[in-house]
């Protein structure tokens, strides 16, 4: 399991387009993918969950997965929501 803290900066926070967009890329792996922030921790494969952290550019979150693609997942949501794909 890894953990890493990643700053949202996405213009306009993560809505509905963007987090079905995030539920994507999160699906694509086989790891266990989960955004954590404050005391919540959601899977990023849920978009109702996703959507119910009504989270806004500049905050920051924690990624954490789990599994054989771990590694990747992370690498994959931080450049997500981080505008760099």
């Amino acid at each position: 399991m890894i953990e890493k803290s990643v700053q949202i900066k996405l213009e306009g926070g993560l809505e509905a387009r963007p987090v079905a967009v995030l539920v994507q890329v999160a699906s694509q792996y086989d790891s266990s993918v989960y955004i954590q922030s404050d005391n919540k921790k959601v899977n990023a494969k849920s978009i109702m969950g996703m959507m119910g952290l009504g989270l806004a550019m500049g905050q920051t979150v924690t990624v954490v997965a789990d599994g054989n693609d771990e590694e990747a997942a992370v690498a994959g949501i931080e450049g997500f929501l981080s505008g760099n794909q």
